[in-house]
């Protein structure tokens, strides 16, 4: 695949981006540069190669899972601007006549 003037101005046009002519030239260039690593990369025999699924063999420590209670319902609604006996009472944010 050879990358063209057509070929920026469709891909800035899906982007919503502007570009001047020399931007435009130098883009191609870029792009074709690009897509010629990827080719390269394509020549390099990769059949005894095993899938990379980690970059390192270093693993996730886990803790156990261990529900705690941090801090009580009234600890909870003591600091609140608004509350009733349960709950926090916040301004309603969803609208729900569908407009």
């Amino acid at each position: 695949m050879k990358v063209d003037q057509n070929t920026v101005d469709r891909l800035a046009h899906l982007a919503r981006l502007e570009f001047n002519a020399d931007e435009k030239q130098q883009l191609v260039g870029e792009m074709n540069n690009m897509l010629a690593f990827v080719e390269k990369l394509n020549e390099l025999d990769t059949d005894s190669v095993a899938p990379l699924v980690y970059l390192s063999d270093s693993e996730n420590v886990f803790r156990e899972d261990e529900p705690k209670p941090w801090i009580t319902h009234q600890e909870a609604l003591q600091n609140a601007a608004k509350k009733d006996t349960d709950f926090i009472r916040v301004p309603k944010v969803i609208d729900q006549s569908g407009e």
